[in-house]
């Protein structure tokens, strides 16, 4: 046991055969255990001030944190497919040993015994949801990271011949952070430090990626988390999604993939013609790019002379034609043209010199642009667009079943704020300064038992909280379908095996 890496923004971890170190452990426990289950009583007061304490923390895992949704979850266990059952909090299995892969599972804790005392726990299983309850309550992890299914419990490493442990599957999961977005945000944001305006970029990538996900590669059972902070991690739980090698995972990843640029080669060209996934994803960015980065109220790319000076610049070279004509007619008084109709007579002014379109008020195309040239200004809006929206991938995370990446529903110590999944259907109305901290989750708990209509058959304490929306759409729109999925596949199988035996 010994010191964490004191890297709070590190969300994500790998798994290597040298990663047992005397930093981790796995029998480390913590003073002063809190009970896991929820109790009709009211709170502590909490101070608003305070955004993270070991005393909130605790209260969480005692009353609010959702083992069984986690667990039903992770165990892909079919049973609890049922809304009636995933919704009760004495589930008949969890006490029992799981036939699934759940006891195979990683996860691993950061947990703080002392104040400013970091210990990192590697190598954790739990037999079932009771153990897993069990052990996160008397914990109280500051974070849990969700590891693959391996061939062996994971707590039984250090009792097996060294490079017998072996990962089997693991959800394909993707990584974005804002912080990938600094050179494009023009909010005054950077680092750790996020707003409304350049939180629409995680809107963009998470709608890209979800559409990409869904109709290139058939997926259907597709989670997005927020990360708690800055970002988004998205969680691929089809079976097929489970059982990819990692160069199937690294061929997924690396085909959502597009070489953007660096602050040392800023050269970035798309290829000719365009892949169809590039052009869907345009179709996507390209109205958003114009509502939320053009303008001064987003991150004004053409909201001032200085800004759409700059961006003319960026055109080839081989259409400067057109760069001194717009220059030209923008600096006019007589121009009040809008940031989106300056993008508007833009990108018609490039496709007229080009030979695309018409336009009698534009600059005329060269005798001599050669085809590379047209297709460089062809795709200059797309890129573009592209440059500062399109999504920004940690794709090492994606790319090997080692990676550990953190749990859905853990509340990051920063903020305060509880990693809530999100709707991508309605992605563009999250907002995450509107996501419950731990003092706003206090004090809800006790208005809810100090109300005069408060419902007695509420099951879990979350359900009295502005946790219950977000918890239960998880339940309703991913979790149960998911498990049908399992159940469906399970029922195949029975009969595949009776078919073979002749047991009809």
């Amino acid at each position: 046991m010994g010191a964490a890496n004191n890297n709070d923004d590190n969300e994500e971890f790998e798994f290597g055969e040298n990663d047992t170190s005397n930093r981790t452990s796995n029998d480390a426990r913590p003073s002063s255990p809190a009970g896991p289950q929820s109790a009709s009583k009211k709170s502590s007061a909490a101070d608003s001030s305070v955004v993270f304490s070991p005393e909130l923390l605790g209260m969480y895992y005692s009353r609010l944190f959702p083992y069984q949704l986690l667990y039903s979850w992770l165990a892909y266990d079919p049973s609890a497919a049922n809304p009636g059952n995933a919704i009760s909090s004495n589930t008949k299995n969890s006490a029992t040993s799981s036939p699934s892969t759940f006891p195979r599972r990683e996860f691993s804790m950061t947990i703080e015994p002392t104040p400013g005392n970091e210990v990192y726990i590697r190598y954790q299983s739990f037999l079932n949801q009771e153990e897993m309850t069990s052990a996160i309550a008397k914990r109280r992890p500051t974070k849990i990271d969700i590891g693959a299914v391996f061939n062996y419990p994971p707590k039984d490493n250090k009792s097996l011949p060294s490079g017998k442990l072996q990962t089997q599957e693991r959800e394909l999961v993707f990584d974005i952070d804002l912080t990938d977005y600094d050179g494009v945000r023009n909010c005054g944001c950077a680092g750790a430090k996020i707003c409304h305006k350049c939180w629409t970029f995680m809107g963009m990538a998470v709608e890209v990626m979800d559409e990409g996900l869904r109709k290139d590669f058939g997926f259907e059972h597709v989670a997005w988390i927020y990360s708690g902070r800055r970002g988004v991690h998205c969680w691929v739980c089809d079976d097929g999604a489970r059982k990819l090698t990692n160069e199937a995972r690294s061929a997924v990843a690396t085909y959502f993939e597009v070489n953007l640029g660096s602050d040392k080669n800023k050269s970035f060209h798309l290829s000719s013609p365009l892949h169809p996934m590039l052009s869907r994803s345009y179709k996507i960015l390209e109205p958003q790019f114009a509502s939320s980065v053009l303008p001064e109220e987003g991150h004004g790319l053409l909201a001032t002379r200085a800004s759409w000076t700059k961006l003319l610049l960026t055109l080839p070279q081989s259409a400067s034609p057109v760069t001194q004509k717009l220059e030209k007619k923008w600096a006019s008084p007589k121009d009040d043209s809008t940031p989106k109709e300056k993008w508007d007579e833009l990108k018609a002014a490039l496709m007229a010199f080009i030979g695309k379109k018409g336009g009698s008020n534009t600059a005329k195309m060269p005798k001599n642009l050669s085809n590379a040239d047209r297709v460089r200004i062809e795709h200059w809006p797309i890129e573009t667009v592209f440059k500062h929206t399109y999504p920004r991938l940690d794709i090492n995370v994606s790319k090997m079943q080692n990676h550990l990446l953190k749990s859905p529903f853990c509340v990051h110590p920063k903020t305060g704020r509880v990693c809530v999944p999100i709707e991508v259907a309605n992605v563009e109305n999250f907002d995450p300064f509107e996501v419950p901290t731990l003092a706003q989750l206090m004090r809800e708990l006790d208005e809810y038992e100090d109300s005069s209509d408060k419902n007695e058959n509420v099951a879990f304490d979350w359900q009295k909280t502005s946790l219950k929306e977000p918890f239960e759409q998880f339940q309703k729109n991913f979790l149960v379908p998911l498990l049908n999925e399992e159940r469906r596949m399970q029922r195949e199988e029975r009969e595949r095996k009776a078919a073979v035996v002749g047991d009809f």
